[in-house]
């Protein structure tokens, strides 16, 4: 029986190992990562598994997210997966879970971080 990963790590492109390099954070050498690549993997993996012990977002989901200026993304983000787990949260009369945010989008980065907090403060 395969056990639960109870780490839930988003990127569309890297893994948790690569994450450790540039962040030099120890919980990216844990082997219980469980890697989705968007938004709707993210949802789905939730609405199956429950909440994970941890989330680590990237912001950047898709192509269109590095080349663009704007804001108006056909492609969800990190910050739309934020979003919706603080709604699931709310929804649910559940915390949210512990979190990081690994993205090297400094703006991104910012917006989900502040978001979460601000949830978890309520």
């Amino acid at each position: 029986m395969e056990m639960t990963k109870r780490l839930l790590f988003l990127d569309d492109i890297r893994y948790p190992i690569e994450a450790y390099q540039y962040t030099k954070q120890d919980m990216f050498l844990r082997r219980d990562w469980h890697i989705v690549r968007n938004y709707d993997q993210f949802v789905n993996r939730i609405l199956e598994k429950g909440l994970p012990e941890m989330i680590s977002f990237d912001h950047d989901l898709a192509d269109e997210h590095y080349l663009k200026d704007n804001e108006e993304f056909v492609e969800k983000t990190g910050y739309d997966c934020a979003k919706w787990l603080v709604e699931y949260c709310m929804d649910h009369y559940l915390d949210i879970p512990n979190f990081y945010c690994h993205s090297m989008n400094p703006v991104g980065k910012e917006n989900i971080e502040r978001l979460l907090k601000n949830f978890k403060k309520l």
